[in-house]
């Protein structure tokens, strides 16, 4: 029976191991290893981090490239040295490489730990590379794990890649809504992501075992298994001591506290707006992009990641076009990328050879290749997130699993379409609904817009110009600031001020402080015929900038200049034509008489100038116009918080004022300035600031078309291009050059309330149809010969059928439009419309195509003819870039000429000519077309034809060709 005195001595000596080695578990959180971590000294030190350079002595080699290794922010520092012989730095260090480190430490342990941001890192971080930088003298390598990969990034924008050697990533995800879970809508994600920043981590931090308890429940099947197996090994004592570090340190060691505000800042910028794909990420007041990284970049991609998941690391190919991406793939998870024994044979040696390949001693690492641009469906074997739950639910219950996945798939796809449809009538329906509120005395202003606004959202981006972000309570509060200046100056409720400035956040804040205050904001454009403009309106005070003081004085008005500190270089002399509103005495209260916001719906807010016919005309526009355009472009283009507009469109122009500011303040969207239409900057802006819609007039893009520039080449954040008269050759080329982003083209009558839009963009060159809560409108009956309006047998005006062409009529609501332009009895006894003086043609489907203004019919010998369908038909032909249709006048009747400019190489032919104008009538083709170098311009882009038409017919030649009646080819005019 000795076998049974064996067994019952072996089941005795386990017992008092397992008690033992249990005991001195509990009593020091694991086994006393007696591993020691890897020599440091702390080199640098302040509130937000500890700056270790791990084996001081290896200073002795100067040559050795430093690479600064970053933890993520729940995770301690210690994450790269679990164990000295199989971890980061060490390993790192035996291939020839000066480890560094940051320690973040825990928040909940230090002052003022519990406030940091998410910008504080990055900051922090940027420091922390001047700081090795100073103490090496060498670019720094810069890698981070999870999060801390996500700081590296961002560092490596905010810093333009400026210090660095290369940036190195371990299971950091940049499309954070790419991959998502259970096929999670992405704005189901987003909006998810705003509820817990706005109303959870506002007030609440996570401490270091929330950290592991959320980590751990990712996979609790693992997580249970691997205790388990703990358990029953805990009487071999030896055979967990090589584990034993790693697992005390996911159990115990390895956990820190996460601040509040910057898991709310993370969500809030890289989850709810994903900003590391679109860019517009603000740093310290800075905006960012990873499209300005420029060094090597390496992303370690985990195939079984759970948090990192391929698509979403893969980001960084689509994000940094700049940037040559790598990749290296390995068969790990989440933690086993940068611990365990797959980081230690294949993650830090990689590592190590890719810093010397970089520093040029070494060949490329193998299993490191080029990032593909795209990658179609998913790894081979890979398990995501969705997959991990689903295997752990299997291992519990095994039954019904297909029926299940099914019903989930089914349910999934609903939900998906369910909320997209739910969250355009959520975003919709409110803005409709408030126009439809409004009646003559609402008070309703663009004052009055932004105010509320600011209340409702305070420290929400507002203005985004010359690479810093201001606040809406910033904006505010500048506001209030100026309407003090102004009373100050003596100007009062209903004063008709003009201003004359550049787009910037002073234009913006000057229009802005005269709505608050009441005031009429007569926006003046910055031509040669500015003397004009001012007599015409009689303004007697302009505010404006330092810039275009002389301009302003010229014109004899009172000139009010804000420049907020900027004057000082002007060496003005005292005056009281001239004042500096920045420099008056605000010390007295403010008068009994004002009252923020007084402007009511029908009162007049806006003047605009425009040029029509070769003469300048007066546009004015009520507050319920201003928020009808802004309300209609709202939810036509479905602008909301996530969105960031580009106000490529100067303010001085109603769309700037109507379209891109209204339309922003009314979706909440961010407000992008610009100073001006330049391909370069137009490029490095669109990344910076993550612009998602980009205003236009006219021709105002075609410089951007025209242009190479292979920073927009691969991705853009850009979805929609909004704005007025949009010539259709363009709109074709805009479609081509920023896909998949498309046009929404707007029309606005200057009378009535008429406003169309052309919402799905499919027909090119169409104005589309009336936008909900604008003016009913009416195409009425017309004769372009005698000018006059085509009646019925009862002397009504007859209704025009499908594709007939009339004069656009508005009905007015009562009380809001003018009566001077207002016609009584059009259709029927005792109704009443505003006619626009526009002439348009209703298709089959509802669709308004724009085709002349009444005063620029031209009457030529075969009977009036219609400009703009010519320069549609015109604008078919691929190598046209403008066109423009005008008549030059003869002995007998005006001749229909219309002059082109042409793309450079682009050769013109008859036979195109002949093409593109076949779909018109024969008698509406114009009789000449001729190319011209260039096609003069408005300062909104609008084509002039007043010089070509003053130079007469054009000459016969190689670019001229006349429309052959005989056959009705366009056949070349030669000497």
């Amino acid at each position: 029976m000795s076998w049974v005195s064996e067994l019952l001595a072996g089941s005795a000596n386990r017992t008092i191991a397992t008690v033992q080695n249990g005991v001195e578990v509990l009593r020091f959180g694991g086994f006393q290893t007696g591993a020691r971590p890897s020599p440091f000294e702390v080199v640098a030190q302040c509130d937000m981090y500890r700056l270790r350079h791990y084996f001081p002595d290896s200073a002795i080699h100067p040559d050795w490239p430093p690479v600064v290794l970053v933890p993520p922010m729940m995770m301690s520092a210690n994450v790269f040295d679990v164990t000295s012989d199989q971890g980061a730095v060490g390993i790192l260090h035996d291939l020839g490489l000066d480890p560094w480190v940051v320690d973040f430490g825990s928040p909940d342990r230090e002052s003022g730990g519990l406030e940091r941001t998410l910008s504080d890192h990055v900051v922090a971080l940027s420091r922390v590379i001047d700081s090795v930088h100073a103490h090496t003298g060498s670019k720094v390598h810069l890698a981070g794990y999870s999060q801390g990969g996500m700081f590296c990034y961002q560092t490596a924008a905010y810093r333009r890649s400026e210090g660095l050697a290369s940036v190195i990533t371990f299971g950091s995800a940049v499309d954070s809504l790419s991959g998502l879970p259970f096929g999670i809508p992405a704005a189901l994600a987003g909006r998810g992501a705003r509820l817990v920043a706005d109303h959870v981590f506002n007030r609440l931090s996570v401490s270091g075992w929330m950290a592991r308890a959320g980590f751990q429940l990712l996979d609790p099947i693992k997580t249970v298994r691997a205790r388990w197996d703990f358990l029953r090994q805990l009487h071999d004592r030896e055979s967990l001591l090589p584990k034993e570090q790693q697992r005390r340190f996911l159990e115990v060691d390895g956990w820190v506290a996460w601040s509040g505000p910057a898991i709310a800042e993370l969500l809030r910028q890289f989850v709810v707006h994903n900003r590391m794909m679109a860019g517009g990420a603000v740093i310290d007041g800075t905006l960012i992009t990873l499209a300005e990284i420029t060094c090597p970049v390496l992303a370690f991609i985990g195939e079984i990641d759970d948090i990192g998941q391929p698509a979403a690391v893969r980001g960084i190919r689509q994000a940094a076009p700049r940037a040559e991406v790598s990749e290296a793939l390995l068969r790990a998870g989440h933690f086993g990328l940068v611990v365990g024994s797959t980081a230690a044979t294949q993650t830090w040696p990689t590592v190590g050879q890719w810093v010397l390949w970089q520093d040029g001693r070494g060949t490329r690492p193998q299993g490191v290749h080029v990032m593909e641009a795209e990658r179609g469906g998913e790894i081979d074997g890979a398990v995501g997130l969705s997959s991990r739950i689903g295997r752990s639910a299997g291992a519990l219950a095994e039954m019904g699993i297909g029926v299940s996945l099914g019903l989930a798939e089914a349910a999934v796809s609903v939900a998906h379409t369910g909320w997209e449809m739910t969250g355009e009538a959520l975003r919709t329906l409110p803005r409709l609904a408030r126009l439809g509120e409004l009646q003559p005395h609402t008070r309703v202003s663009l004052g009055a817009l932004m105010a509320e606004r600011a209340s409702g959202a305070p420290d929400e981006e507002c203005l985004l110009f010359d690479d810093r972000v201001r606040t809406n309570a910033a904006i505010e509060h500048r506001i209030d600031e100026v309407v003090r200046e102004l009373i100050a100056a003596g100007i009062h409720h209903g004063a008709h001020i003009g201003v004359l400035m550049d787009t910037s956040p002073s234009a913006v804040i000057a229009i802005a402080a005269l709505s608050r205050l009441g005031a009429v904001a007569v926006l003046l454009p910055p031509d040669d015929d500015l003397v004009s403009a001012v007599q015409l309106c009689e303004v007697a005070d302009i505010v404006t900038d330092p810039d275009h003081q002389a301009a302003a004085a010229a014109t004899g008005a009172r000139v009010l200049i804000l420049g907020h500190g900027r004057t000082a270089d002007l060496n003005l002399t005292e005056s009281d034509r001239v004042i500096e509103l920045d420099r008056l005495d605000l010390s007295a209260e403010l008068p009994r008489w004002y009252r923020p916001n007084p402007g009511r719906a029908s009162d007049l807010a806006f003047v605009f100038f425009s040029t029509t016919g070769g003469r300048r005309v007066v546009k004015e526009v009520t507050n319920h116009r201003w928020v009808l355009s802004a309300f209609g472009t709202a939810a036509a283009a479905a602008l909301d918080r996530d969105d960031t507009i580009y106000c490529l469109t100067p303010l001085h122009h109603p769309s700037g004022l109507m379209v891109g500011l209204g339309g922003a303040l009314a979706g909440g969207a961010r407000i992008a300035l610009t100073r001006g239409v330049d391909p370069t900057r137009f490029a490095d802006e669109v990344h910076r600031y993550g612009v998602t819609v980009v205003t236009y007039t006219w021709a105002l893009l075609l410089d951007l078309v025209e242009a190479t520039s292979p920073r927009l080449a691969e991705h853009h954040p850009i979805r929609l291009f909004i704005g007025a008269g949009m010539p259709t050759g363009l709109w074709h080329k805009v479609n081509d050059r920023f896909a998949p982003a498309r046009v929404l083209e707007f029309y606005a009558s200057t009378e009535g309330d008429a406003v169309l839009a052309n919402v799905a963009g499919t027909k090119i060159g169409a104005k589309g149809r009336p936008l909900p809560g604008s003016a009913k409108v009416r195409l009425g009956g017309y004769d372009a010969a005698t000018g006059r309006f085509i009646e019925d047998d009862h002397g009504f005006v007859r209704r025009c059928a499908d594709d007939e062409v009339g004069v656009l009529l508005a009905k007015p609501r009562s009380g809001r439009d003018a009566a001077p332009v207002s016609m009584r009895g059009v259709f029927a006894e005792g109704d009443t419309w505003i006619t626009t003086d526009h002439l348009f043609r209703r298709d089959s489907d509802g669709d308004y195509w724009f085709v002349d203004n009444r005063n620029t019919v031209i009457q030529s010998e075969r009977g009036p003819v219609f400009c703009q369908p010519i320069c549609d038909a015109l604008g078919g032909v691929i190598v046209i870039d403008l066109a423009v249709v005008y008549p030059c006048a003869t002995d007998s009747q005006d001749v229909v000429v219309a002059a082109v400019t042409v793309g450079k190489q682009g050769i013109l032919t008859g036979a195109a000519l002949t093409a593109a104008l076949r779909g018109l009538p024969g008698d509406q083709r114009p009789c000449i077309v001729h190319i011209v170098d260039r096609i003069p311009m408005t300062p909104s882009c609008r084509p002039l034809s007043t010089a070509l038409r003053a130079a007469g017919l054009p000459e016969p030649g190689e670019t001229t060709w006349y429309h052959d009646l005989t056959d009705g080819h366009y056949r070349q005019a030669v000497t």
